[in-house]
């Protein structure tokens, strides 16, 4: 026997649901209308029929846009995990109509923006023309944390050997987080007479470390300036030379690998990079990448809600994120 419902419990809808999220994503009911594709009077009409039924507010409006209050904080809160499994419910009923139709959300650190990303989605239009694809680039925690808010379907993300913080800990736990690859990391250093020219060849990562140069031992470059990426990154390079013996003087620090690389060439130090990063920006003339004498690498993880296998579209795209041809851009099986 079904429970009956509480009064404020019948005055509740996925619409004004969405609604209340969208402007708890946006922070302002302008911005909300405009990623849910509604008018502004509308959202505006919806948040006002939802207070009178409810007999509270639930924003505030300020100046530049709008503040959830407390009812407000609690539906929003409560929002992600109805509607994810209104969406659950609405993409399994799709299956019915051989996937012609949905969204999936996906969310990717910047090298496989690049990369992975593109050819991800050109597969699943040319085999499912009906999906209809978002992305957003962001780094793990955050990457993470937008699975868990329902923002995204789906994350690409990476984690370092023994990383204190790694997102896929304590942050993912309800979330299933599946490592895919294993991302070897490589020494990039102006070119010197320990590389001539001719050594490297002209396309792909793998293709660009010399085959006849030998690994480099990192504390060699224990005395060379340092050139940083993200702070997850950085805290991995501290971590790896404090494991050889010395604290790299770190001078500069840029998420750019096309400047990251200029640096480089310009002789303003050495970096540790990835191999992702390597695999859409070509290498200045004047730059080589060595691989260090002690293997590194960091694994690219998938991660997605527990239920995803369950809904279709996330289901295909899942599938055909594990069928693609990584090799091209240095990536090995994680799970070889």
């Amino acid at each position: 026997m079904t429970e009956p419902r509480t009064p404020l419990a019948a005055d509740l809808d996925s619409q004004t649901l969405r609604v209340v999220r969208a402007i708890a994503d946006t922070g302002s009911i302008t911005a909300a209308a405009a990623l849910l594709g509604y008018s502004q009077p509308a959202v505006s009409q919806t948040v006002r029929r939802l207070e009178q039924r409810l007999g509270m507010p639930v924003l505030t409006r300020v100046p530049r846009g709008a503040l959830l209050t407390e009812a407000g904080d609690i539906l929003a809160r409560h929002a992600a995990t109805v509607l994810r499994s209104i969406d659950s419910a609405a993409e399994e009923l799709a299956e019915l109509a051989g996937l012609r139709t949905g969204w999936v959300r996906i969310a990717a650190f910047p090298s496989a923006s690049s990369t992975i990303v593109p050819r991800l989605i050109e597969r699943m239009s040319a085999n499912y023309p009906g999906l209809r694809f978002r992305y957003i680039e962001a780094e793990p925690p955050e990457a993470v944390q937008a699975v868990r808010d329902h923002t995204a379907d789906i994350a690409l993300t990476f984690s370092y050997p023994g990383d204190p913080d790694d997102p896929h800990g304590a942050s993912a736990a309800g979330l299933t987080a599946t490592p895919l690859w294993r991302e070897d990391m490589v020494l990039i250093l102006r070119r010197d007479a320990d590389a001539p020219r001719g050594a490297l060849g002209d396309s792909g990562p793998a293709a660009r470390l010399s085959p006849d140069a030998s690994p480099l031992a990192l504390d060699s470059l224990a005395a060379a300036g340092w050139i940083a990426g993200c702070p997850r990154c950085r805290g991995h390079l501290l971590h790896l030379c404090a494991a050889h013996g010395f604290t790299p003087s770190i001078d500069y620090e840029t998420d750019n690998v096309s400047a990251v690389l200029a640096m480089v060439e310009a002789g303003l130090g050495v970096a540790l990079l990835p191999s992702l990063a390597l695999a859409s920006v070509p290498l200045p003339a004047n730059v080589v990448a060595r691989h260090p004498a002690t293997p590194d690498s960091r694994t690219v993880h998938l991660v997605s809600a527990e239920a995803s296998h369950r809904v279709p579209a996330i289901a295909a795209t899942i599938a055909a994120i594990d069928a693609l041809d990584t090799s091209a851009w240095g990536l090995a099986a994680a799970r070889s």
